[in-house]
Protein backbone atom coordinates (compact mmCIF):
# COMPACT_ATOMS: atom_id res chain seq x y z
CA UNK A 1 0.00 0.00 0.00
CA UNK A 2 1.06 3.35 -0.26
CA UNK A 3 0.50 6.25 1.82
CA UNK A 4 0.94 9.91 1.82
CA UNK A 5 1.46 11.68 5.36
CA UNK A 6 1.25 14.67 6.29
CA UNK A 7 3.06 16.39 8.83
CA UNK A 8 1.62 19.24 10.47
CA UNK A 9 1.34 21.04 13.86
CA UNK A 10 -0.29 20.28 16.85
CA UNK A 11 -2.32 21.59 20.05
CA UNK A 12 -2.74 18.56 21.25
CA UNK A 13 0.60 16.66 20.72
CA UNK A 14 4.24 17.81 19.31
CA UNK A 15 2.49 17.17 16.01
CA UNK A 16 -0.01 15.96 13.95
CA UNK A 17 0.11 13.38 11.23
CA UNK A 18 -2.61 12.67 8.25
CA UNK A 19 -2.53 9.80 6.41
CA UNK A 20 -4.19 9.39 2.77
CA UNK A 21 -3.95 6.68 0.57
CA UNK A 22 -5.53 7.28 -3.38
CA UNK A 23 -8.91 6.03 -2.31
CA UNK A 24 -9.32 7.86 1.03
CA UNK A 25 -7.86 9.23 4.47
CA UNK A 26 -6.88 6.56 6.88
CA UNK A 27 -7.46 6.91 10.93
CA UNK A 28 -3.62 5.28 11.13
CA UNK A 29 -0.78 3.77 9.48
CA UNK A 30 1.98 2.39 11.40
CA UNK A 31 4.52 2.38 8.14
CA UNK A 32 3.90 6.11 7.13
CA UNK A 33 4.10 7.06 10.90
CA UNK A 34 7.76 5.21 10.84
CA UNK A 35 8.59 7.16 7.34
CA UNK A 36 7.41 10.68 8.86
CA UNK A 37 9.35 10.03 12.27
CA UNK A 38 12.32 8.92 10.54
CA UNK A 39 12.36 11.57 7.62
CA UNK A 40 12.24 14.59 10.67
CA UNK A 41 14.43 13.01 12.83
CA UNK A 42 17.15 12.58 10.00
CA UNK A 43 16.72 15.69 9.02
CA UNK A 44 17.06 17.61 12.33
CA UNK A 45 13.49 18.75 12.55
CA UNK A 46 13.05 16.78 15.86
CA UNK A 47 16.19 18.60 17.74
CA UNK A 48 17.18 16.02 20.16
CA UNK A 49 14.48 14.49 21.12
CA UNK A 50 13.93 10.72 21.68
CA UNK A 51 10.39 10.88 22.94
CA UNK A 52 7.12 12.35 21.41
CA UNK A 53 3.57 12.13 21.22
CA UNK A 54 1.45 12.49 17.48
CA UNK A 55 -1.77 13.25 17.02
CA UNK A 56 -3.84 10.86 14.37
CA UNK A 57 -7.18 10.06 13.92
CA UNK A 58 -6.86 7.17 15.91
CA UNK A 59 -6.05 9.44 19.06
CA UNK A 60 -3.13 10.61 20.99
CA UNK A 61 -0.03 8.16 20.55
CA UNK A 62 3.54 7.84 21.58
CA UNK A 63 6.88 7.81 19.89
CA UNK A 64 10.34 6.75 20.94
CA UNK A 65 13.58 6.74 19.28
CA UNK A 66 16.41 5.06 19.76
CA UNK A 67 19.53 5.50 18.01
CA UNK A 68 22.20 2.36 17.47
CA UNK A 69 26.04 3.12 17.58
CA UNK A 70 26.05 1.80 14.04
CA UNK A 71 23.37 5.11 13.13
CA UNK A 72 20.46 3.41 12.38
CA UNK A 73 17.70 4.73 13.93
CA UNK A 74 14.86 2.59 15.32
CA UNK A 75 10.99 3.81 16.36
CA UNK A 76 8.87 2.62 18.90
CA UNK A 77 4.85 3.70 18.01
CA UNK A 78 2.15 2.93 20.84
CA UNK A 79 -1.10 1.98 19.25
CA UNK A 80 -4.52 2.64 19.69
CA UNK A 81 -6.33 0.22 22.81
CA UNK A 82 -7.22 -3.06 20.93
CA UNK A 83 -10.47 -3.72 20.05
CA UNK A 84 -12.25 -7.19 18.20
CA UNK A 85 -15.72 -7.75 16.43
CA UNK A 86 -16.89 -10.95 15.75
CA UNK A 87 -17.03 -11.93 11.74
CA UNK A 88 -20.16 -13.75 10.95
CA UNK A 89 -20.13 -13.97 7.17
CA UNK A 90 -19.35 -16.71 4.66
CA UNK A 91 -16.28 -18.53 5.63
CA UNK A 92 -16.10 -20.02 2.27
CA UNK A 93 -16.30 -16.89 -0.38
CA UNK A 94 -13.66 -15.10 2.27
CA UNK A 95 -11.32 -17.91 1.29
CA UNK A 96 -12.39 -17.78 -2.02
CA UNK A 97 -11.63 -14.10 -2.31
CA UNK A 98 -8.08 -14.39 -1.51
CA UNK A 99 -7.77 -17.95 -3.79
CA UNK A 100 -8.09 -20.24 -1.74
CA UNK A 101 -10.61 -22.94 -0.34
CA UNK A 102 -12.29 -22.91 3.21
CA UNK A 103 -9.99 -25.73 4.01
CA UNK A 104 -6.93 -23.66 4.27
CA UNK A 105 -8.81 -21.94 6.63
CA UNK A 106 -7.26 -23.04 11.16
CA UNK A 107 -10.11 -24.43 12.10
CA UNK A 108 -9.56 -24.08 15.46
CA UNK A 109 -8.79 -20.31 16.07
CA UNK A 110 -11.33 -17.58 15.22
CA UNK A 111 -11.83 -15.33 12.20
CA UNK A 112 -12.18 -11.26 13.58
CA UNK A 113 -12.13 -7.85 12.71
CA UNK A 114 -9.58 -6.19 14.66
CA UNK A 115 -8.40 -2.72 15.30
CA UNK A 116 -5.03 -1.36 17.38
CA UNK A 117 -6.23 2.32 14.95
CA UNK A 118 -7.45 0.89 11.68
CA UNK A 119 -9.81 -2.28 10.95
CA UNK A 120 -8.87 -5.23 9.90
CA UNK A 121 -10.20 -8.73 8.82
CA UNK A 122 -7.35 -11.58 10.77
CA UNK A 123 -8.00 -14.61 8.91
CA UNK A 124 -5.78 -17.43 10.42
CA UNK A 125 -4.85 -19.91 8.47
CA UNK A 126 -3.52 -23.44 8.68
CA UNK A 127 0.23 -23.15 7.20
CA UNK A 128 2.52 -21.01 4.89
CA UNK A 129 2.22 -23.45 1.99
CA UNK A 130 -1.08 -21.18 1.30
CA UNK A 131 0.60 -17.85 1.15
CA UNK A 132 2.19 -18.25 -2.32
CA UNK A 133 -1.59 -19.49 -3.93
CA UNK A 134 -3.21 -16.38 -2.85
CA UNK A 135 -5.05 -13.93 -5.40
CA UNK A 136 -6.35 -11.56 -4.07
CA UNK A 137 -9.90 -10.55 -5.61
CA UNK A 138 -10.36 -7.22 -3.41
CA UNK A 139 -13.73 -6.05 -5.41
CA UNK A 140 -15.36 -9.11 -3.75
CA UNK A 141 -14.54 -7.99 -0.02
CA UNK A 142 -16.96 -5.56 0.80
CA UNK A 143 -20.21 -8.09 -0.04
CA UNK A 144 -18.18 -10.75 2.01
CA UNK A 145 -17.28 -8.12 4.72
CA UNK A 146 -20.94 -7.22 5.57
CA UNK A 147 -20.28 -6.06 9.55
CA UNK A 148 -17.11 -3.68 8.32
CA UNK A 149 -17.26 -3.30 4.05
CA UNK A 150 -14.20 -1.03 4.17
CA UNK A 151 -11.77 -3.08 6.36
CA UNK A 152 -8.66 -4.82 5.06
CA UNK A 153 -7.63 -8.58 4.78
CA UNK A 154 -4.89 -9.83 6.22
CA UNK A 155 -4.38 -13.27 6.64
CA UNK A 156 -1.58 -14.78 8.80
CA UNK A 157 0.06 -17.96 10.15
CA UNK A 158 2.01 -19.58 13.09
CA UNK A 159 4.63 -20.60 10.63
CA UNK A 160 7.37 -18.60 8.89
CA UNK A 161 9.81 -18.56 6.32
CA UNK A 162 12.54 -17.10 9.19
CA UNK A 163 12.82 -19.66 12.29
CA UNK A 164 13.49 -16.98 14.68
CA UNK A 165 10.10 -15.24 13.74
CA UNK A 166 6.52 -15.79 15.32
CA UNK A 167 4.18 -14.89 12.41
CA UNK A 168 3.76 -14.58 8.61
CA UNK A 169 1.06 -12.29 7.23
CA UNK A 170 0.39 -11.04 3.97
CA UNK A 171 -2.31 -7.54 3.28
CA UNK A 172 -5.06 -7.08 1.18
CA UNK A 173 -6.20 -3.16 1.14
CA UNK A 174 -9.84 -2.43 1.00
CA UNK A 175 -10.83 -1.87 -2.89
CA UNK A 176 -11.81 1.81 -1.62
CA UNK A 177 -7.85 2.41 -0.68
CA UNK A 178 -7.24 2.41 -4.48
CA UNK A 179 -4.23 -0.05 -3.99
CA UNK A 180 -4.30 -4.26 -3.90
CA UNK A 181 -1.30 -5.64 -1.46
CA UNK A 182 0.86 -3.76 1.42
CA UNK A 183 4.86 -4.95 1.56
CA UNK A 184 4.41 -4.24 5.40
CA UNK A 185 1.48 -3.87 7.46
CA UNK A 186 2.15 -1.68 11.22
CA UNK A 187 -1.30 -1.27 12.24
CA UNK A 188 -2.37 -5.05 11.64
CA UNK A 189 1.06 -5.92 12.54
CA UNK A 190 0.39 -4.33 16.09
CA UNK A 191 -3.09 -6.17 16.30
CA UNK A 192 -2.04 -9.49 15.46
CA UNK A 193 0.35 -9.25 19.00
CA UNK A 194 -3.21 -8.47 20.79
CA UNK A 195 -4.73 -11.22 19.10
CA UNK A 196 -1.96 -13.49 19.81
CA UNK A 197 -2.65 -12.65 23.52
CA UNK A 198 -6.55 -12.64 23.24
CA UNK A 199 -7.16 -16.02 21.07
CA UNK A 200 -3.85 -18.00 20.87
CA UNK A 201 -1.89 -18.30 24.43
CA UNK A 202 -3.96 -16.40 26.86
CA UNK A 203 -1.66 -17.63 29.65
CA UNK A 204 1.52 -15.99 27.62
CA UNK A 205 3.99 -13.91 30.41
CA UNK A 206 3.54 -10.84 29.38
CA UNK A 207 5.57 -8.21 28.51
CA UNK A 208 5.73 -10.32 25.39
CA UNK A 209 7.47 -9.33 21.80
CA UNK A 210 6.69 -10.81 18.85
CA UNK A 211 8.45 -11.02 15.22
CA UNK A 212 6.28 -10.91 12.21
CA UNK A 213 7.27 -11.12 8.93
CA UNK A 214 5.26 -9.55 5.57
CA UNK A 215 6.50 -8.84 2.10
CA UNK A 216 8.05 -12.18 0.90
CA UNK A 217 5.92 -12.77 -1.96
CA UNK A 218 6.43 -9.55 -3.25
CA UNK A 219 10.06 -10.21 -3.41
CA UNK A 220 10.52 -8.11 0.29
CA UNK A 221 11.60 -8.94 3.54
CA UNK A 222 9.80 -6.75 6.12
CA UNK A 223 9.79 -6.86 9.96
CA UNK A 224 7.74 -5.68 12.60
CA UNK A 225 8.64 -6.23 16.43
CA UNK A 226 5.48 -6.05 18.30
CA UNK A 227 5.40 -5.47 22.52
CA UNK A 228 2.34 -6.63 24.02
CA UNK A 229 1.90 -6.03 27.15
CA UNK A 230 -0.76 -5.32 30.00
CA UNK A 231 -0.76 -1.38 31.55
CA UNK A 232 -4.26 -1.54 34.39
CA UNK A 233 -5.34 -4.92 32.69
CA UNK A 234 -5.36 -4.16 29.82
CA UNK A 235 -3.29 -4.96 26.89
CA UNK A 236 -0.87 -2.09 25.38
CA UNK A 237 0.20 -2.60 22.07
CA UNK A 238 3.59 -0.61 20.49
CA UNK A 239 5.60 -1.89 17.37
CA UNK A 240 9.43 -1.27 16.66
CA UNK A 241 11.04 -0.54 13.16
CA UNK A 242 13.16 1.90 10.96
CA UNK A 243 12.80 3.22 7.61
CA UNK A 244 14.60 3.93 4.77
CA UNK A 245 15.70 7.23 2.47
CA UNK A 246 14.84 6.45 -0.83
CA UNK A 247 14.39 9.93 -2.71
CA UNK A 248 13.36 13.31 -2.37
CA UNK A 249 10.77 14.83 -4.87
CA UNK A 250 9.78 18.32 -4.63
CA UNK A 251 5.57 19.12 -5.12
CA UNK A 252 4.98 22.96 -6.03
CA UNK A 253 1.41 23.81 -4.53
Amino acid sequence: MIETAFALKSDKADLRIRYFTPGHEMNLCGHATMATIYALKTKGLLEDKSKLTIETEAGILTIEIKEQKAGRIYITMQHATPQFEAFNGSRSKLAQSIGLTEEAIHPELPIVYGSTGIWTLLIPIKNLSYFDKMTPQSVDFPAILEEMPKASLHPFCLEAIDRNVDMHARHFSSPYSGTIEDITTGTASGVMGAYFANYIDREAQLPKTLTVEQGQELGKDGRVHVHVKKDAGKLNISITGTAVHLREIQVHI
